[in-house]
């Protein structure tokens, strides 16, 4: 295919919002593939590699000033092979070239991701964003990858022998523990909440300073230390808190952004992601059954409309992501000015929300307001006068005005894929909240999202990662099986489907025979038979997602004791090895892991109840409303058929029974509810 700018390039023909965003650009962009590598080496030029994805705003900023300049592009098209990838349809290549990019630079990197590779796909230079001239310390783009060009022509050996060097830190980066371990012990979960005390901001919440990220495995798992550790589980509800209450949170339909660029958790950036607000919405519910305050049960309630009304299709499954711009603007979309407020809202309303929202204070964004909590409603009544209940009842009253009134705006920009990974995270979500919050609608939600996976994403027999306007994407990631695996179990716990389990099972089987790294323990990224790259990535750590190695480790571990399969028992703990040394370098970088190794290292509670389903609900009351987040609930119903082996010595009984099993252990049946809260004591 030949380039013709007034025709646009190459990728207007593909699924992905952010490629299509960049198809009328002057330059000759092509999607990753072969026919762009087999150029590269055909022309013996380097390929410039940009990675982004559509909600990301500095993405939109280096596109107006470069992509979409007709100088820029011009340098770009004459010295360079210009490939365009979104991260979120091809992250195996951004896990790739980010750690290329933090061994190169000695810095974390981010997106945009501007890398330039040697025909064979080896990186030599990089960097994130490039302005279009010399500015804050950066270089011009243009004049950038001019440089670059003559480097990489006049100094070829050094670019080898820097390459040689690379690949094999990159093959080094994969191994995971060299050293054997001895024993796995609860050394780095001590570690752990030692250090995240030691980051604590006790002033804001959260930890470190800006910017800031929620870090949910952090939150998650000092939430689960609170019988023990009452300290550890207030850092996680103040963080909790702060976070909601500030403009992290959407303060009129809910949801949450996805950091907050100061330490207050005032501003946000303000992309929403699918993948932040599915782990989310479970720790909001987790602190409302640690602290018994309904702030938190109300905010996941609003999180999980948000997702309902704004990230579903009419077909069941989560959207990606929702941008950070509206008409060009970051964050237009939700920012109020004081004559939003004179116009829209009658006078005791906007008096109240005028005072808990801060428009009594400064404007906070480039002259306007972003709504954070200021106040909650028994200071607003105290300083006003008025009851409480009428503090709520104006509050409310505002916050639907002025949603009606953002809803005739310009939205952001909705990038409508479906990722089958992050959609295990929301399925997961939904199903605790709406199993532990008692709302049906949450459950039939995530219940849609999963039957659309199905229907759509499974592909002779394989999962597939992406799925766009009727097209499947690429075959699926190591993330996207644990954690579809997750929600499925999350599901399980809330209501029995045998074929979901054996979905499942589907799903760990691929794990193994496609993933595991079968000499040295662990997954990888990719799987055996997918596109061979640079490096097969490995990793232990999280990221702006859970470690997929993590929460496979996990998944394994709770299915081995469902199903009695012992090679998902030997995967996990092998996964759990071949992390150690990782996990132990720096514990609180590790949620997903950490949580996995209190698994492993924490007896197993299961409690089967079987019986008639309608029978089985007052039973199951007790269970859904206290929060134990190492108990393993299934209300299997007496019709249930084809259970696993080890599902099927909990026989059913003509009226409702309840086995409680504590590691190999299993106490008497229980018969009556008395007997059955008993047993649960006895854990």
């Amino acid at each position: 295919m030949s380039y013709s700018a007034s025709e646009g390039n190459r990728l207007g023909q593909e699924t992905s919002p952010y490629l299509q965003q960049h198809a009328a650009n002057p330059v000759d962009w092509f999607p990753w593939g072969e026919e762009a590598l087999q150029r590269a080496r055909r022309e013996d030029k380097p390929i410039l590699l940009s990675i982004g994805y559509s909600a990301c705003h500095w993405c939109h900023v280096m596109a107006h000033e470069s992509f979409e300049d007709p100088t820029t592009a011009e340098v770009m098209n004459r010295h360079f092979i210009n490939i365009k990838v979104d991260r979120e349809e091809r992250p195996d290549l951004d896990r790739i070239y980010q750690t290329a990019f933090q061994f190169l630079a000695q810095r974390p990197g981010g997106w945009p991701l501007t890398m330039l590779l040697t025909p064979e796909q080896v990186p030599f230079v990089g960097g994130t964003y490039f302005p279009p001239a010399p500015r804050h310390g950066l270089p011009g783009f243009r004049d950038f990858l001019e440089r670059v060009a003559a480097f990489y022509q006049s100094h070829r050996d050094q670019v080898e022998t820097q390459n040689a060097s690379l690949l094999k830190a990159l093959h080094q980066h994969t191994q995971g523990s060299e050293a054997e371990v001895a024993g796995m012990d609860a050394r780095p979960l001590r570690q752990a909440r030692s250090a995240l005390a030691g980051s604590y901001d006790d002033k804001h919440g959260g930890f470190g300073g800006a910017p800031k990220f929620p870090h949910v495995g952090d939150l998650q798992f000092l939430l689960r230390r609170h019988s023990e550790d009452p300290e550890a589980a207030q850092m996680a509800l103040s963080s909790l808190r702060a976070m909601t209450e500030g403009g992290l949170f959407d303060q009129l339909a809910g949801g949450f952004y996805r950091y907050s660029v100061d330490e207050r958790w005032e501003i946000p950036h303000f992309e929403k992601m699918l993948y932040d607000n599915g782990p989310l919405l479970e720790a909001l519910v987790d602190a409302w059954q640690v602290s018994g305050d309904r702030f938190f049960a109300d905010a996941a309630c609003r999180t999980a409309e948000w997702v309902m009304t704004e990230m579903q299709a009419p077909e069941g499954g989560y959207y990606a992501t929702l941008d950070a711009d509206s008409e060009g603007r970051e964050g237009g979309f939700y920012l109020w000015s004081r004559t939003d407020f004179e116009r829209l809202l009658e006078p005791e309303p906007r008096q109240v929300a005028s005072l808990i929202y801060g428009l009594d204070r400064p404007a906070n964004f480039e002259g306007e307001w972003h709504l954070n909590r200021r106040i909650g409603p028994e200071e607003a009544a105290e300083r006003l006068g008025l009851p409480r209940d009428d503090i709520v009842a104006h509050l409310e009253a505002a916050r639907r005005r002025l949603l009606a009134a953002r809803a005739t705006r310009t939205p952001p920009g909705r990038d409508d894929k479906v990722i089958a990974g992050w959609n295990g995270l929301m399925i997961r979500g939904m199903a605790e909240a709406g199993r532990r919050l008692r709302e049906p609608r949450l459950l039939a939600s995530a219940e849609r999202a999963l039957a659309f996976i199905r229907a759509h994403m499974i592909v002779d027999g394989r999962l597939v990662a992406t799925w766009k306007d009727g097209r499947p994407g690429q075959p699926a990631f190591l993330d996207d099986h644990a954690f579809l695996i997750d929600g499925i179990l999350s599901l399980l716990q809330a209501r029995w489907r045998s074929e979901d389990l054996e979905l499942a099972v589907e799903l760990a089987d691929a794990l193994l025979e496609h993933f595991e790294d079968e000499s040295r323990g662990g997954f990888f990224f990719t799987a055996d038979d997918q596109e061979a790259l640079i490096q097969r990535p490995k990793a232990f750590l999280d990221d702006s997602t859970p470690s997929g190695n993590g929460v496979a480790a996990r998944v394994l571990l709770q299915l081995g004791r469902l199903t009695d399969r012992l090679e998902y028992l030997d995967a996990a703990e092998r996964a759990l090895r071949a992390g150690w040394h990782s996990l132990n370098g720096y514990p609180p970088g590790h949620g997903a892991l950490l949580h996995a190794l209190e698994t492993y290292l924490t007896p197993a509670t299961t409690v089967v109840l079987r019986g008639d389903h309608a029978a089985l609900a007052p039973w199951r009351e007790p269970l859904d409303t206290v929060y134990a987040p190492h108990r393993l609930i299934l209300a299997i119903p007496n019709e249930a058929t084809n259970l696993p082996d080890g599902l099927t010595g909990y026989a059913p009984e003509s009226a409702p029974v309840a086995y409680v099993c504590i590691a190999d252990r299993c106490l008497a049946p229980a018969r009556t509810p008395e007997a059955f809260a008993q047993a649960l004591a006895a854990q």
